[in-house]
């Protein structure tokens, strides 16, 4: 048996054009490394056919690319669940404003995105939390975005929209490097909805993998919660993610003033 598989794998491991003949072994013309292997089995040699190094290279590429093209449609498919698109899919750190009151929260999400393997290996996240529009979102696609460029899996998707995609989402929860989840607090405030967002939550818990939110809802109020609906969820938040705190004036409302005044100043109007 073990002489004929031999025989049936030279067939399939001819000779290539370069090679040659070294202490009766064929060696590869192109790494000089040996084709061949001769052993002992029941006092006879046999001689089988074994990768050279250029082959286990050629190997390794092939099933390198094959990776990484399931890695490809893997991302693909997540981020048909995520919000990543438009806007959230050009946010970077470089565009980030290094002036305002918020400079420091942004360094803490910009390290977080750097040493984003020791967060993946000790399950920690972030809690972003603040008043409306003070670049929560901004920040987090940003992380999204750095670890997408590094070839992880992120999924972002807003708590108001998580409801209709939640089953889709626990299924490929181990596929997930890191999962955002946008505006917390602001779903729909019924036990169904409520229901969708603690599985989520919870099977994020149960996988070992990190979490971001984002909230427009004081910290205190995930502290100190007496809905038991909130204190389910808020307790997983907690356990795990590092609160950050972005403050100031909208950044919507800076932008829509300065709109204004530029509109004043085009039409001669008064402003308000």
């Amino acid at each position: 048996m073990v002489k004929m598989l031999a025989g049936t794998m030279s067939e399939r491991c001819a000779p290539q054009d370069g090679d040659y003949i070294k202490d009766g072994l064929i060696y590869c013309g192109k790494c000089n490394t040996p084709t061949e292997y001769r052993m002992i089995f029941h006092d006879e040699e046999i001689v089988f056919p074994i990768w050279c190094d250029c082959m286990k290279t050629a190997a390794d590429e092939r099933d390198r690319q094959s990776a990484e093209a399931q890695r490809s449609i893997r991302a693909a498919e997540l981020r048909r669940l995520s919000l990543m698109s438009g806007k959230l899919s050009e946010c970077t750190f470089a565009d980030a404003d290094r002036d305002g009151e918020n400079s420091r929260s942004m360094t803490i999400c910009e390290r977080y995105a750097e040493k984003f393997p020791q967060m993946l290996a000790d399950n920690r996240g972030l809690l972003l939390f603040g008043s409306v529009g003070t670049g929560k979102t901004f920040a987090a696609a940003c992380i999204a975005n750095t670890l997408l460029e590094k070839n992880y899996s992120v999924v972002m998707v807003s708590l108001v929209t998580l409801i209709d995609s939640a089953d889709d989402i626990i299924r490929r929860m181990d596929d997930i490097d890191l999962l955002i989840l946008d505006d917390l607090g602001a779903e729909r405030s019924t036990d169904y909805g409520f229901e969708r967002i603690y599985a989520v939550a919870d099977a994020r818990y149960r996988s070992g993998k990190p979490v971001i939110y984002t909230s427009n809802l004081p910290l205190e109020t995930f502290k100190h919660s007496e809905d038991i609906r909130c204190a389910r969820i808020y307790d997983r938040v907690l356990e795990r993610c590092y609160p950050v705190e972005f403050r100031g004036v909208s950044r919507r409302k800076r932008e829509a003033w300065r709109g204004f005044e530029e509109m004043s100043a085009l039409l001669g109007g008064d402003q308000y």
